[in-house]
């Protein structure tokens, strides 16, 4: 095989395929590199078809620490499960992918990504999906490929193709795009509040892009590609077939149209499929027990086929969909706030047989989740989480971490509500929603957006804009397309598209698109943008019946806040000593919990503001500095011959000495003052170099009337003499007056 390798110029930066040097033994293997970002794709598939009803395609995307020059943290320091990050990528890869292999393709196929280096500004799960799909065309794998994606952004007021990070944080657009030559089949997207046309223009500049990559791609197939493999694609027995149709599919296509619930209409449909399986087993003739586990597994396959088909044909010829609603109707709504009297913030949104319980948990922004993986980000402030337990759709099975589609649906609600949250400096707290689904018959991800928002209103978060979600459908026959409006299980599993469109009323924060065709027009997207503004605009008028704006403050249950800032080389003064005084302001304010940034920020939490406004003062005292005219109630804490020390707040002593103690002379500072005891006191000077404080005590009363300020020197005789004469005029110059503004800390 001999290498190829060839650069070409895509906006501004260089993409160069290299093939047959590296992973020779794979089906098809090309490392791409985008700038400084490099990947390693692969896609392999088994010489034999597998005996299951689906197809059998694995996408993996493996996040190398070493990719961005760092070691793993954890005890094994080695990589261990994907990340989040790594897991979203993954599915944003599988999306475009999977729809482009012939129906009946049974073949195990396995395609895995291996991230060698990372440039942030080129983004590598992109640079993985050209990867992925050039991989499949240029192997023996059968593919209707190629398939390319970009990222676009938005910054003031100009698209552009996979901005970088600098222009993805001054973005209102995060708009993630995948498709064929022909049409767009995948979208992942997030926004601040853009408009349906603003939206429809950014798929169509993404999809011109999309089609410079693809004519990339087929040079590089023209040189590459390997002869394709022949496959025998899977097919249901005719002879079933023709049975069930005698049989069973006139009482099928019946069943699917009565109205009622959904546990009624897939009761009936259920009772006549097993009714079927069980005479295809009896009635026609099978030799091994083999034969008989296989017929009936494609006697059910069949019936669903049928269900499918007669689900299409109402929606399409009939525009009557399985539950009686029109092609744009909701389903019946219900919202509800405060349903959990102990939690900060709790809602319920119901659609149809589509329920949601959302629970928004407040916490400090030292509880942020810690992020590892191949993005510039460390942490992470807003947690949206998405659970599906098996009972919510009246299952028994499996309950454990959370797998690929709960994590994929808690990041498009994540996205969607993220665009309204207040900032961090607004609203210093770790914000944690999570969606419990406690029934589902389609659109739970959406309902789940509707719950949040109302939860995070509950709790008191001061979100600009409430959010509602919407999941379309659509049904192509032939050259005739219908869009549905929240679309159920049953118009979600037999429909081509399943289109989530998340907005405020000004706009749309979220989007995601998945189809099972090869692509979809701009019309029926502008058409689909517009019916989701409509279902939009209902679902908001229903949420608002429950709560119309955020609770002025947070649940008692929740902590307080408040936030200070202070100079960065003052923060050392705050931490101690291997931490010894926050530790000792945290104890003497009952367990407060304080968050120290490094741009000196400083977050104070508790459930008592009186505890919070004690450690806010602490914290302060410590960072102060005295300046020049300010006055304070200090507290003598050394006192020698001619001066004393005063702490004019903790960290910070000032020196008075017996001249500056009153506008009279004051024979013996010692006498005057005492350890313990409280004077008000006036700074008079900082020194700039040594931070060293002077303070005067006369400068805080009346300057006597007449006063003359007295001559400094003349020896200690004369001023001995001086002071022999003021006492025979009868003049007094004792601690007394002095004393008069000393107030002496009791012992008791």
């Amino acid at each position: 095989m001999e290498k190829f390798k060839k650069s070409w110029n895509f906006h501004g930066r260089t993409i160069t395929v290299e093939n047959g040097e590296i992973a020779k033994q794979a089906g098809g293997a090309v490392l791409v590199r985008y700038e400084d970002t490099v990947v390693l794709s692969t896609a392999t598939a088994s010489s034999e078809a597998k005996d299951t009803d689906f197809f059998p395609l694995t996408v993996v995307y493996n996040e190398k620490m070493y990719a961005k020059g760092e070691i793993p943290g954890g005890f094994l320091r080695r990589e261990g499960r994907p990340t989040e990050h790594a897991t979203l990528t993954a599915r944003q890869i599988d999306r475009p992918i999977r729809p482009l292999f012939a129906e009946g393709f049974r073949n195990e196929v396995q395609i895995v990504n291996t991230v060698l280096s990372c440039d942030p500004d080129c983004d590598s799960g992109m640079t993985a999906l050209f990867g992925s799909s050039l991989a499949l065309c240029i192997s023996n794998i059968p593919f209707n490929g190629p398939v390319s994606g970009v990222n676009v952004g938005k910054v003031d007021g100009e698209l552009i193709i996979n901005p970088t990070e600098e222009q993805t944080a001054n973005s209102t657009l995060n708009l993630t795009v995948a498709g064929t030559k022909a049409a767009i089949n995948m979208v992942e997207a997030g926004a601040k509040e853009v408009s349906e046309e603003e939206m429809l223009e950014a798929l169509m500049f993404g999809h011109a892009a999309i089609r410079e990559l693809c004519a990339i791609q087929e040079e590089v197939i023209a040189a590459c590609a390997k002869e394709k493999m022949e496959v025998i694609l899977y097919e249901i027995n005719p002879v079933i077939r023709e049975f069930i149709d005698r049989n069973g599919k006139d009482a099928i296509i019946a069943a699917v149209s009565t109205h009622g619930t959904k546990e009624e209409r897939y009761g009936a449909i259920d009772a006549l499929i097993e009714q079927m399986q069980s005479r295809v087993v009896q009635e026609l003739d099978w030799q091994t027990e083999k034969e008989i586990e296989k017929a009936s597994a494609q006697a059910k396959e069949y019936c669903v086929q049928i269900e499918a088909e007669e689900v299409r044909r109402l929606i399409s010829e009939d525009k009557i969909r399985p539950d009686g609603r029109k092609l744009d109707e909701l389903r019946p709504l219900d919202s509800q706030v405060d349903l959990l009297p102990r939690a900060h913030g709790s809602a319920m949104f119901t659609r149809g047989e589509t329920q949601v319980i959302s629970v928004t948990t407040l916490g400090a922004l030292g509880e942020a989740q810690i992020i590892e993986d191949l993005t510039s980000a460390t942490e992470k402030r807003f947690m949206h989480q998405y659970n599906f337990p098996p009972f919510s759709v009246g299952e028994v099975g499996r309950m454990g971490s959370p797998g690929r589609r709960e994590i994929g649906h808690g990041a498009l609600g994540e996205r969607a509500l993220l665009q309204v949250l207040p900032s961090k400096d607004e609203f210093p707290y770790t914000i944690r929603t999570c969606a419990e689904v406690t029934e589902s018959n389609g659109s739970s991800s959406q309902a789940s957006i509707c719950a949040g928002t109302m939860s995070l209103m509950a709790a008191g978060v001061p979100i600009k804009a409430m959010v509602a979600g919407v999941a379309m459908g659509l049904i192509t026959v032939g050259d005739t397309y219908s869009i549905l409006t929240d679309i159920q299980g049953m118009e979600d599993h037999y429909g081509d598209m399943d289109f989530k469109v998340a907005g405020t009323r000004s706009g749309i924060t979220a989007l995601q698109m998945d189809i099972k065709v090869d692509g979809i027009s701009e019309e029926i997207l502008k058409e689909a943008l517009a019916q989701a503004h409509k279902g939009r605009m209902e679902i908001l008028d229903n949420m608002e019946t429950a709560i119309k704006e955020p609770r002025p403050d947070v649940s008692k249950w929740a902590p307080k806040f408040a936030v200070l800032h202070i100079p960065t080389d003052r923060i050392r003064d705050v931490i101690g000593t291997g931490g010894k005084t926050i530790n000792q302001i945290i104890e003497d304010c009952d367990q407060v919990k304080i968050d120290v940034e490094e741009d000196g920020t400083i977050a104070i939490y508790h459930m008592n503001r009186d505890m919070i406004n004690k450690a806010k003062a602490i914290i302060e005292d410590l960072t102060r500095d005295a300046k020049v005219g300010e006055e304070y109630d200090a507290v003598v804490s050394e006192v020698r011959e001619s001066f004393a020390f005063v702490t004019l707040f903790p960290g910070t002593d000032a020196l008075l000495h017996v001249s500056e103690l009153s506008w009279e002379r004051t024979p013996s500072i010692t006498d005057a003052l005492h350890v313990g005891d409280v004077i008000r006191v006036k700074v008079t000077a900082v020194d700039e170099n040594t931070g060293k404080v002077k303070v005067s005590a006369r400068e805080c009363i009346e300057k006597p009337e007449g006063y003359v300020e007295p001559k400094r020197g003349g020896g200690r005789s004369q001023r001995s003499g001086n002071r022999s004469n003021d006492r025979k005029r009868g003049e007094v110059y004792s601690s007394s007056k002095v004393e008069k503004r000393v107030f002496r800390r009791r012992e008791d």
